[in-house]
């Protein structure tokens, strides 16, 4: 996956697992594609993800939010030391990069996807 773009759709996809592995205490999700290949999200990446989805498909006027792996020295108790948090970036800039990557990796597709 270096430097490329993965599209993910829904016919790429065979089926995803979601769950609590025996022996671990946080949520995981397997992504299992047609081409055989599995993906792993561990529980927080999988949440900052979920995050920002709803805080842009819930919100009246936002298109777009920026995480960036953020790696922190202080945070609260339970906390990981590696965050993805929003990087404050302009909306537009994000719409624009985003349009411009899958407008590259699927030329032939409708903008209405």
């Amino acid at each position: 996956m270096e430097g490329g773009v993965v599209v993910l759709r829904n016919e790429d996809v065979r089926r995803v697992l979601v769950g609590v592995p025996r022996g671990h205490r946080h949520v995981r999700a397997l992504i299992e594609l047609s081409d055989g290949s599995k993906l792993v999200l561990q529980e927080a990446t999988l949440a900052n993800i979920v995050r920002a989805y709803i805080a842009v498909a819930t919100h009246p006027l936002r298109r777009g939010v920026e995480l960036v792996g953020v790696r922190l020295k202080e945070r609260k108790a339970g906390f990981a030391e590696y965050q993805l948090l929003e990087s404050g970036r302009d909306e537009e800039l994000v719409v624009s990069e985003l349009a411009e990557a899958i407008s590259r990796e699927l030329p032939e597709r409708g903008r209405g996807e």
